[in-house]
């Protein structure tokens, strides 16, 4: 029996309610697969400040070590704002996290169900039948990670602040590569997004992601496209897009972004993939969903799971190597959705269910 080892980091708010949804429908699928899980748990975030005096406990660090990949729930919240930035979860324990474990690749799906096309705030006759896009965001380079990054005071007395922007060959080759193997389980269509016209590292991006797939993919149709346009084109016409693939700040932009147009975060899975391997030689992950914690409703029960849910099934496929459950989670996911099981998030005023009886039709539904 297949044993699929995984740490679970549930994290705050509503992270720990929908964790444990996401459980009980891999478990349920586990059973019917004969798959068996040993699915390690540990704080995170908040949890892990309040329970261990840091955001990413060592004892957390080395669950991660010791698993083949990472269910991750969400964190922070107003609880610790008031904390320095460093210390805040967000930047203490998911960015860390990344640069840990070289998660170089962010595969986001930007998928609306036809039947949820009024949750989106673009008009229903662009979109009739919905939305079906990947962002592919490097996620590991760029402004976020670049030095010099820091404050100071100049000789006159002002203040200066410095963000750099910088990025290899290397890197772009690596999320292009990411990029061409999407584009190849989908349509063969690939949008490179960047500021050619005005940043260096765009002109090198733009290069790089050129030679790439002119030299390993000629099967591949690449367009270009720069971000502010991007930005336009993606409320305009979405599905003109099938596999786009920016760097790390604009892609942090336009899927969220993506998000917005997609009608809820709490439809919406996503993958962080590693440059290392896991004991079964597939890519290391991290697997969450899109959205916050939403502290204003945790604790009543009405949480969207299936953003946790279908973010295990991005799991199976990617870290286990394990398409036909996770195509099977996914397909019950949609189902259930299609078939009017919907909490509050995308019942549009209409009769909407809890947290738990939302995992209860996708259950019904595998």
């Amino acid at each position: 029996m297949p044993t699929l080892k995984f740490a679970v980091l549930a994290g705050d708010y509503i992270g720990p309610e929908v964790m444990s949804e996401a459980l009980r429908v891999l478990r349920h699928v586990a059973e019917e697969e004969g798959l068996e899980l040993l699915a390690r748990q540990a704080d995170v975030g908040g949890a892990g400040i309040d329970n261990h005096g840091k955001a990413l406990p060592e004892g957390t660090l080395r669950i991660c070590e010791e698993s083949d990949a990472i269910l991750f729930g969400s964190v922070g919240g107003p609880k610790w704002e008031k904390l320095p930035p460093n210390e805040q979860p967000e930047r203490a324990a998911l960015l860390p996290l990344r640069k840990h474990f070289t998660l170089f690749a962010n595969i986001r799906p930007g998928l609306l169900y036809r039947e949820l096309t009024a949750a989106s705030p673009i008009k229903t006759e662009r979109i009739p039948d919905g939305i079906d896009i990947v962002c592919i965001r490097e996620l590991t380079g760029g402004l976020y990670f670049g030095k010099p990054k820091e404050t100071k005071t100049l000789p006159d007395g002002d203040l200066q602040a410095v963000d750099t922007m910088v990025y290899r060959r290397s890197e772009i080759e690596r999320i292009a590569a990411t990029a061409v193997a999407a584009a190849r389980s989908r349509k063969r269509k690939l949008c490179s997004i960047d500021k050619a016209n005005v940043l260096e590292t765009s002109v090198l991006w733009r290069k790089t992601v050129t030679d790439y797939v002119a030299k390993n993919a000629p099967d591949i149709e690449l367009t270009h496209m720069y971000v502010d346009n991007a930005a336009m084109q993606l409320v305009r016409s979405p599905n003109q897009f099938d596999v786009f693939v920016t760097e790390n700040m604009f892609g942090d932009i336009l899927s969220d972004e993506m998000a917005v147009i997609c009608g809820s975060l709490g439809m919406l899975s996503s993958a962080s993939l590693g440059a290392g391997r896991n004991s079964l030689g597939l890519p290391f992950g991290l697997y969450e969903p899109a959205g916050g914690t939403a502290p204003d409703i945790a604790g009543k029960g009405v949480a969207n799971p299936c953003a946790q849910i279908l973010s295990t099934a991005l799991m199976l496929r990617y870290s286990f190597g394990l398409e036909k459950p996770a195509a099977r989670i996914e397909a019950a996911v949609r189902r259930a959705v299609t078939s009017g099981a919907r909490t509050c998030d995308i019942a549009f005023g209409g009769a909407s269910i809890g947290t738990r009886a939302m995992t209860d039709a996708i259950l019904a539904a595998l």
